[in-house]
């Protein structure tokens, strides 16, 4: 997937309700390129979350049209979605969707079992390269929320991807483990030329960014 276009999309909750201009990117013809990063700034409530749900294809309550590449992904079948989540776009949900029974390491291990993208040592790596190395065997449930978003970091990192969305991926992490979860991402995204999304309503993924966009 070389690119993400957006036509005139809005969350239909948001239709004809929103005054003119008030946004950069709903109602607007919008260009995501692979290999470039952008930020999403918006205020809680603005539909940063619904926008990547929309994009992962979780949601289809909106008006307008989402494109990859040139296809229309309304037309997409279960299986195309399938593969598409399995090759060209992996995602950093807000709520993460970590099972905390499960310790952070099993986590990780459960998603790259599936794709078997890395090799344990590169995930152990990526543990230690963002201070979480001492955690990888405790239970998700019993990290911290900044500790658990690096975990899902690692996750995310388990497959090939064209693209990534990562909402709020910072939101509960200090200014160091930002800056290493940044670095992190600017490097294995660089390998592979990958796009990045990234949303915020205050604390930064730091970043190189292309362009900011505010909802």
């Amino acid at each position: 997937m070389e690119s993400i276009r957006l036509q005139q999309v809005i969350p239909e909750v948001f239709a004809g309700r929103l005054p003119a201009d008030i946004s950069d990117l709903w109602e607007r013809d919008i260009l995501f390129r692979k290999g470039e990063t952008y930020l999403i700034e918006a205020a809680s409530g603005t539909g940063k979350s619904s926008l990547c749900s929309f994009l992962y294809g979780f949601r289809n309550d909106y008006r307008g049209r989402i494109r990859f590449d040139e296809t229309g992904i309304e037309t997409f079948s279960p299986k195309q979605w399938e593969r598409i989540r399995q090759q060209s776009l992996s995602i950093l949900f807000q709520e993460l969707r970590l099972f905390p029974e499960l310790t952070a390491l099993e986590n990780v291990l459960l998603k790259n079992d599936l794709t078997g993208y890395r090799s344990r040592q590169e995930i152990d790596a990526f543990f230690e390269m963002l201070d979480i190395g001492d955690k990888k065997n405790e239970p998700v449930g019993r990290l911290s929320l900044g500790q658990q978003q690096r975990t899902a970091l690692i996750r995310a990192l388990c497959q090939p991807f064209d693209f990534i969305l990562l909402d709020e991926p910072v939101s509960h992490t200090d200014e160091e483990n930002s800056r290493r979860m940044g670095a992190l991402l600017a490097r294995e995204t660089a390998r592979n030329g990958a796009g990045v999304i990234v949303t915020s309503i205050g604390k930064r993924l730091p970043l190189n960014y292309r362009k900011t966009l505010r909802l």
